[in-house]
């Protein structure tokens, strides 16, 4: 018998409840979704969840003047037609009113119990996070948070990729780059999340969407393009579904057969990475066949390869050797009787359901005497998620951790099927080489290699490792370990990060010994005075800042070059300015400002700086550091002429004798507009330290010209080792500009370092 349960929508997205206008009728599909699935009838849970979640957002409205009440709704329907339990779709509900309502999380704690409470707040923090680009330590540390929610409780991440793909599926009430935005962050982060997850309902949706916000013209095109012979391919599709449906009957194989076109961004991506139009994409359609059993699987494939003729390299048993995201298909492409290439994807009803919910068809339900139901532990099921949170462990530096994880999420990157001597399957990325075969297997295999064995043959170590080989790795107790030579060879996110975990190991105490160089040479370039700021309160500060164990692993960091010894010695800078600041008491800054020549009155907000407690003073910027918004600023009284403001960082400011520090004042930046009606530019330096090359002048120019920011003045000074040092002084707005700026400078081909002249 097929089983109705699982083979039921086998051709359907995830319900958009869009037909459905007002919160009853959408509240009335959420029970029936609920009901057709769930074991029990108690939904108590739900209609109050629902009744505190209207009452709460009684008075808000969505951008497209819509009750809010109808997003946590949609939220609960997505997560009813995944089938989740009524803890799972009571937080769904609920999962805005923490944060937009008076609320709190004990009020939901007695309300539903402290299960619904931890979700909600899983969810809310998760909707906190920001996905700054351009800063890659605030990315890293959000990655780390979601990761660890995921650990605690699959089910924080599901309800955020349900909040999630409604809030993109209502995008067009965001303003264009607000769009933009959100489908840049839904592709980089929440689409590959669902697709590890194994959720292809809401992955290839969240994909579809993005493309549309992303790339309009695109996306618009494809539709069209797909449309332009709609009749003909639906005719095309249902002449081989019928065809098939009579053969499986002649076979006496009890399936289900449907066909329809892929989705458009996997179209595109198609089309893209190999350089194809929409016509030479050979799996633009899909038939799907589901059956009852693996033995009927394989009995299927046999009666469609002998029904179509096959192309070569393009059958992939995926239930022999399931994908790491638990999905399992027989995928075959054949030619049609007229020619045109078709795919045709075989599977059980059990596969199909795992390959449509992911690990949210494999939750498990747990009736008790109350009805209450208890959710399984399948997030034990996910050792890619157990991989990235021993990566959280090992790696202290930000920049890698994300690149690891980016990497270890990529959607695109095609695997590769090899065997261990004793017959193991391992899935590897394609283009992968012995070496991350070793890694696969253990760490401690792949530092000992010391050659590989492919099929019986000895090769190289850079062969690239082909479906079905058997791989046997040779490895040497004399082994010095892996060369660095490898990190150019290696495609795994694994056994790259395995590498870089032994040469920071095995070069820790080098390392250590570097870093304390480096900041020793950094604070006499600049007359810092380090003994002043290598203090304990000063590098807990440090290590809190950038996620390290000890100060050791600060150094051992800076030595290798994962953090930059003037970013160490900044935030120094800043925590010992703080203390000083907070030790300057009201009548020392009185005693200060008794010789101070106040005749003509200035606004205290003045050249968009507030001196916190003057009134009436002249404020003007020093020159030896210009401040410019964004920076953390301090304020010095001078003797007649007002008060100077310099960075905390100025080296004239950390050079204070102790007698005069209680001159010094809080200030902060109020930012003024200009006469035209633009924001007020503040002049500005930065020293750019380069391998001297013919045109790096004119690209850093460049970056100039395109950032509209003019020049003032430039001084330019180079070496007999080939070192060129680049003076350049201009106007900007803010940090944040200046941020983007050197970012973008960086980038450029011989540039080694960046630094603001600190006085």
């Amino acid at each position: 018998m097929v089983n109705e349960q699982t083979g039921r929508k086998m051709n359907m997205k995830l319900e958009n409840p869009a037909d459905f206008t007002s919160p009853e009728e959408l509240y009335q599909k959420l029970i029936i979704t609920i009901r057709k699935y769930h074991p029990s009838d108690d939904i108590s849970m739900i209609e109050k969840a629902y009744r505190i979640a209207r009452e709460a957002h009684i008075d808000q409205k969505r951008k497209s003047g819509e009750p809010y009440i109808i997003h946590p709704l949609c939220v609960a329907i997505i997560l009813a037609d995944l089938e989740m339990d009524k803890e799972t779709i009571a937080s769904g509900l609920l999962h805005d009113v923490v944060e937009d309502t008076v609320m709190t999380l004990d009020d939901m704690t007695r309300e539903f119990g402290s299960e619904v409470a931890f979700l909600v707040d899983g969810v809310t923090k998760l909707t906190q996070l920001s996905w700054d680009k351009d800063k890659v330590e605030i990315q890293a540390e959000n990655l780390r948070k979601m990761f660890l929610a995921m650990a605690r409780d699959i089910r924080v991440i599901i309800i955020k990729l349900a909040d999630r793909l409604h809030n993109m599926r209502t995008g067009q009430f965001w303003k264009p780059e607000k769009q933009k935005e959100k489908a840049r962050e839904t592709l980089e982060i929440y689409a590959p999340i669902a697709d590890r997850l194994g959720i292809s309902r809401i992955k290839t949706e969240l994909d579809d969407l993005s493309l549309r916000f992303l790339k309009p013209e695109v996306y618009t095109g494809l539709v069209e393009k797909v449309n332009l012979r709609k009749d003909a391919r639906e005719q095309f599709v249902q002449d081989i579904v019928d065809e098939v449906k009579n053969h499986m009957e002649e076979a006496d194989i009890r399936a289900s057969v449907d066909g329809r076109v892929k989705h458009f961004f996997s179209i595109y991506k198609k089309m893209v990475n190999q350089d194809k139009t929409i016509d030479q994409i050979y799996d633009l359609f899909a038939v799907r066949i589901l059956v009852e059993t693996v033995k009927d699987c394989y009995a299927a494939l046999g009666v469609i390869h002998e029904l179509y003729k096959p192309i070569p390299g393009r059958f992939k048993d995926y239930i022999a050797m399931p994908k790491p995201n638990m999905y399992q298909s027989l995928h075959t492409t054949l030619i049609g009787s007229t020619g045109q290439p078709f795919e045709i994807q075989i599977r059980t009803y059990e596969m199909h359901r795992t390959a449509e919910y992911g690990i949210a068809a494999h939750w498990k339900y747990k009736e008790s005497g109350s009805g209450k139901i208890a959710a399984g532990d399948e997030e034990a099921k996910m050792s890619w998620l157990r991989q990235i949170l021993e990566w959280q462990r090992d790696t202290d530096d930000s920049r890698e951790f994300l690149s690891l994880v980016k990497g270890d999420l990529d959607l695109f990157s095609d695997s590769v099927y090899c065997f261990t001597p004793s017959g193991d399957v391992k899935n590897l990325p394609s283009g992968s080489t012995p070496i991350d075969f070793a890694y696969a297997i253990h760490s401690a295999v792949g530092n000992k290699m010391v050659g590989a064995r492919v099929n019986g043959k000895l090769v190289n170590i850079d062969y690239v490792i082909q479906n079905g080989d058997q791989i046997e790795v040779i490895t040497s107790q004399n082994s010095k370990g892996p060369s660095r030579d490898w990190l150019t060879l290696v495609k795994s996110t694994q056994a790259r990060n395995k590498i870089n975990q032994w040469f920071k190991m095995e070069l820790k105490e080098d390392n250590i010994l570097k870093g304390r160089e480096m900041i020793d040479r950094y604070c006499k370039t600049k007359g810092i005075v380090f003994s002043e700021l290598n203090k304990p309160e000063f590098q807990e500060k440090v290590m809190a800042r950038y996620a390290f164990k000890d100060w050791d692993s600060v150094l051992a960091s800076i030595g290798h070059g994962g953090l930059k010894e003037g970013q160490v010695i900044n935030k120094m800078i800043e925590e010992r300015n703080k203390k000083l600041k907070n030790e300057v008491t009201d009548k020392n800054i009185l005693d200060g400002l008794s010789d101070i020549n106040t005749k003509v009155p200035v606004s205290k907000k003045s050249n968009g700086i507030v001196v916190k407690g003057i009134h009436d003073i002249a404020v003007r910027f020093s020159r030896c550091c210009s401040p410019v918004p964004g920076d953390e600023i301090v304020g010095f009284v001078t003797r007649g002429r007002g008060v100077s403001i310099h960075r905390t960082d100025c080296i004239n400011v950390i050079n204070l004798p102790e007698d005069e520090r209680v001159r010094l004042i809080d200030a902060e930046w109020q930012q003024t507009e200009g006469s035209d009606g633009s924001k007020e530019r503040y002049s500005t330096e930065i020293q750019i330290y380069a391998n001297n090359r013919i045109g790096i002048f004119v690209d850093i120019s460049k970056v100039f010209t395109e950032k509209q920011i003019d020049i003032t003045s430039i001084n330019v000074r180079t070496s007999k080792q080939g070192k060129a040092t680049i003076i350049m002084t201009f106007d900007i707005h803010g940090k944040d500009e200046l941020s983007r700026l050197t970012d973008k400078i960086r980038q450029i081909e011989g540039v080694l370092d960046i630094e603001r002249t600190a006085g």
